[in-house]
């Protein structure tokens, strides 16, 4: 992360290139560890050469506004029409649908430990405290021996970006799936409104939460009119949904949890 952030930065220094429209490409990817705006736009012409990242590992997590601003230092106007929160820019090696060479296995799986054999592995690059949402400058590609590397690690910076540490983590430590959980979004006693859709028609209350609950997670409502409880799935700061649409908001956050 150190790299990239170097690297943004003398990216944000350079002069501006042709000034124009670019359109993301649907799966950005590089092949030589040095991400370019040619790799993650197209149309960047005259600065499609300009590198905004070196990636250490097998991608190079970047925020929307990042990027933009990025973009534009070069001359270059990304609206974000689909409002995307982050850009992920993956080695073409490994990214979906690509071709890998007869003498190498990309594989998402840990290598069995080898006496002297190293594997890359995500780390956490700063210390964080319980209940800190990770981000993508948090997390860093470290090669460690591959007895080291926790077994069904993630092999992907997006899987951890987003969540929350569930305890202290120390910086270089190896980043595994214990550490970590979906952050909270309703604390206990906070006000929530929920929401009952059925047959088109949706009614809303407000109530206090009982318990914490993260994105997906049931809570039980007190209704503040009635003092009758009411079990919900929560979807959001202050949100939550009852009836039908719970089981689907759950299924929704499992599934989101698992890419």
């Amino acid at each position: 992360m150190k790299a990239l952030t170097l690297v943004a930065a003398l990216a944000l220094i350079a002069g501006p290139a042709l000034a124009g429209p670019v359109t993301l490409r649907a799966n950005p990817v590089d092949d030589d560890g040095r991400v370019t705006l040619g790799d993650i736009f197209e149309g960047a012409g005259a600065a499609s050469g300009v590198v905004v990242a070196i990636r250490a590992g097998p991608s190079v997590v970047f925020e929307a506004g990042q990027l933009q601003a990025l973009a534009a230092r070069s001359g270059l106007q990304w609206a974000n029409p689909m409002n995307l929160r982050r850009v992920v820019v993956r080695n073409a090696a490994l990214a979906p649908g690509a071709r890998v060479p007869t003498t190498t296995t990309a594989t998402a799986t840990r290598p069995a430990a080898t006496a002297g054999a190293a594997v890359s592995v995500l780390t956490y690059a700063r210390n964080l405290s319980a209940g800190d949402v990770i981000q993508p400058e948090d997390v860093v590609w470290t090669d460690v021996q591959a007895h080291l590397a926790a077994s069904g690690g993630p092999s992907d910076a997006e899987q951890v970006i987003g969540l929350s540490a569930r305890r202290a983590l120390r910086a270089g430590a190896v980043v595994g799936a214990r550490d970590l959980a979906a952050p909270q979004v309703i604390a206990r006693n906070d006000t929530v409104e929920v929401a009952f859709v059925a047959g088109g028609v949706t009614l809303t209350v407000t109530g206090r939460a009982t318990r914490n609950a993260a994105v997906g997670e049931p809570v039980t409502i007190t209704n503040l009119t009635s003092g009758r409880t009411i079990e919900a799935v929560a979807t959001g700061p202050g949100q939550a949904v009852a009836g039908p649409q719970a089981q689907l908001a759950r299924a929704n956050a499992a599934q989101y949890a698992l890419r």
